[in-house]
């Protein structure tokens, strides 16, 4: 497993997998701390001396506060598994996703990966200015396909994507699309590659009823082939049909995490309670 993050003096039992089960690990988080810095609205005004002490002192800058986003999460996924990451706006769901995919440091503890994760919408990073064709290529090849998959391939993204079902649009720069169609390639172009560990955040709130079918037959397909999805998501609805196991997060802190169906109706208790 890959270490995609700095390691902390101790490691958990609980991030330690049972040696009697058979399931192959494919992400270990050993609590993992997540603190980022938010630039708010402090003066900027100072003199260059200000600003040249501040570097030297190591003292952050008026208006900056650091927010601790995630706080000692500890989990295992495994192999096959569809994991839905629920909880409140600013939970930590999405920070937490981009920790796993290297994207984001982490403060204290540490995550283990099988290969490399795949960040939904991250590492099929598309650019306005090119077509929509020309953005398959560079997904494509931003996911590590060659060029001969990606020709093999490219009429089922695009076909997969639903963007040609009224018109040419792919043929047209990914400025001329909506926010849906632009999310529905980008998740078409992460799809048409088997991933170890595939990461979706919201990517199945886009689309019409016929495209998010299709969006979970395909997450079904990743995970008949071995690998692990994560799918944060809104709707409890999308994680009760799409996942078998649910972590819920409330303000960085892990509140639960087990079968999807359980993990759901709590979280619903909760929301419903305030």
């Amino acid at each position: 497993m890959a270490d995609t993050a700095t390691a902390t003096a101790t490691t958990p039992a609980a991030a330690v997998p049972d040696p009697r089960d058979t399931r192959v690990p494919t992400v270990i988080a050993d609590e993992v701390h997540v603190v980022y810095k938010v630039h708010g609205a402090g003066s900027r005004k100072g003199s260059a001396t200000a600003a040249l002490s501040r570097i030297f002192s190591r003292k952050p800058a008026p208006g900056i506060r650091e927010v601790h986003a995630v706080k000692g999460v500890t989990f295992i996924a495994y192999k096959g598994e569809a994991i839905g990451l629920i909880g409140s706006n600013g939970s930590g769901k999405s920070t937490l996703l981009a920790a796993i995919a290297g994207l984001q440091p982490v403060a204290r503890g540490r995550i283990y990966s099988h290969g490399q994760p795949s960040l939904l919408g991250v590492n099929a990073a598309l650019m306005n200015d090119l077509t929509g064709e020309r953005n398959v290529v560079l997904g494509g090849l931003a996911m590590g396909m060659s060029k001969q998959q990606i020709r093999d391939r490219y009429q089922g993204i695009v076909d997969f994507s639903g963007i040609n079902e009224k018109g040419d649009f792919i043929s047209l720069p990914m400025r001329t699309y909506s926010s849906g169609m632009g999310a529905r390639l980008r998740f078409s172009i992460a799809a048409a590659k088997d991933h170890d560990v595939l990461m979706i955040d919201e990517a199945l709130a886009t689309g019409d009823a016929a495209f998010q079918r299709r969006s979970q037959a395909r997450i079904e397909e990743l995970r008949e082939q071995a690998g692990t999805v994560f799918l944060v998501s809104h709707s409890i609805g999308t994680v009760r049909e799409t996942c078998d196991r649910a972590i819920w997060l409330e303000s960085g802190v892990l509140r639960m995490d087990g079968p999807a169906s359980e993990v759901c109706d709590a979280y619903e208790r909760f929301t419903s309670g305030r």
